[in-house]
């Protein structure tokens, strides 16, 4: 009798991230003392906002005492979070009741356990390259994978192809790890797609925040006929600083039917079967996040790290080495020098400037010939890193 999940056996070697870790690790054992400029894993390094502490002290103080103690949340998600977030919805032109809004304790979470909405005889479509957690819970999960590839042909933002067939659509953007953001247009044309053949879109949207430019769609939901085909997952990590706090929220409109189903009662039942909800010290944090005081103080961290984007652009700008994103996103995709493969390059930059990025390989074999550098890091290492970075390709090229 099989007892055990042998999908998991199908699963690459080993997680990219824990690859970088390990050479990291071995560089550092024979190089004691030497300090390295991270800008690999996508982790914030600013704390998190004085109007998020203040909200978390005073939950804090709450729990002090008897007449103000929270013991077990609603599994959905505290009655004032789930309304400040549709609030927030509302105030960018997107109506949302709070009962379609579902708190989570971050996006890589829900994005694994959404799967449970939908037969594992379903077919993922994973645009690449991709985040790799979107194919490794559809491995997982016995699931067969569509890879659509993307590239600069097409900006990495690829279209569907009536010829592909597909049950569930992942779409990240802004993009981990292009930093490529759809357009209206073209996301429209894969909410129609999906309307038409009976998909439901996964809509990854945990770095909507870093969108500056007003004529890009922050949400799926922007688009006329998203809710009958979309599920929205987003995370306060990235927007917030909520790495180390987790916290996140999905929404599901209750339009969205399939085989007779309501995937919005679904997600109620599965959340009221298999948690029970996000503390109320993390919640009562994350609302602060949708005040106006919290909304500028984050945008003021956010600023920080797009100029830690604008100081790495300038430098490959100044190398002559192509990259996409760095805009409205948090991600540099550059394109790999001297036609190193993505590995070659991390090896490179390791060993040659202490310089950590990501390997484009990790995010699909389209990724191969690409390298990630995240901008979240420190202004002082950011700097530091771009100018090492400007000093190693000038010299080559001379």
């Amino acid at each position: 009798m099989q007892t055990i999940n042998m999908h998991y056996a199908e699963l690459k070697d080993s997680y990219l991230f824990y690859n970088i870790a390990q050479k990291t690790k071995a560089y550092l054992e024979e190089h004691p003392g030497t300090h390295l400029y991270r800008m690999g894993i996508g982790d914030v390094s600013l704390p998190l906002c004085d109007a998020v502490i203040k909200a978390l002290h005073e939950a804090v103080e709450d729990q002090a005492h008897k007449d103000s103690f929270h013991g077990y949340m609603p599994e959905c998600g505290a009655p004032f979070l789930r309304e400040a977030i549709a609030k927030y919805y509302g105030e960018r032109g997107v109506a949302l009741s709070s009962e379609e809004v579902f708190v989570s304790s971050g996006a890589s979470d829900e994005l694994g356990d959404i799967l449970d909405l939908f037969d594992r005889s379903s077919t993922s479509l994973v645009i690449e390259p991709a985040y790799p957690a979107y194919v490794d819970a559809n491995v997982m999960a016995g699931r067969k994978i569509v890879h659509l590839s993307s590239g600069e042909e097409n900006g990495f933002l690829p279209l569907p192809d009536e010829n592909t067939k597909a049950d569930l659509l992942y779409i990240c953007s802004p993009n981990n790890p292009t930093g490529a953001v759809f357009r209206k247009e073209q996301l429209q044309a894969w909410v129609d797609y999906a309307n038409k053949t009976g998909a439901v879109i996964l809509f990854d949207a945990a770095y909507e925040a870093f969108i500056e430019d007003p004529e890009l769609p922050h949400s799926i939901f922007e688009l006329p006929g998203a809710r009958t085909c979309a599920i929205e997952i987003c995370s306060l990590s990235k927007t917030a600083g909520f790495t180390g706090t987790r916290l996140g929220y999905t929404v599901i409109p209750k339009e969205l039917e399939r085989c007779g189903m309501n995937l919005n009662a679904m997600w109620v039942r599965n959340r009221t079967t298999k948690t029970n909800g996000v503390s109320y010290i993390i919640q009562k944090g994350g609302a602060a996040v949708f005040t106006p005081e919290g909304q500028r103080q984050i945008h003021e961290n956010i600023r920080i790290y797009k100029n830690n984007a604008a100081c790495l652009m300038s430098a490959l700008d100044e190398c002559g080495i192509q990259y996409f994103g760095g805009k409205n996103a948090p991600y540099i995709w550059m394109k790999c020098p001297e036609g190193m493969t993505s590995w070659e390059l991390f090896d490179y930059l390791l060993h040659e400037i202490q310089v950590v990025g990501t390997p484009g390989e990790g995010f699909g074999a389209c990724g191969e010939g690409y390298f990630r550098f995240s901008t979240f890091g420190s202004p002082e290492d950011t700097k530091e890193a771009a100018r090492r970075i400007k000093t190693l390709f000038s010299e080559e090229a001379h």
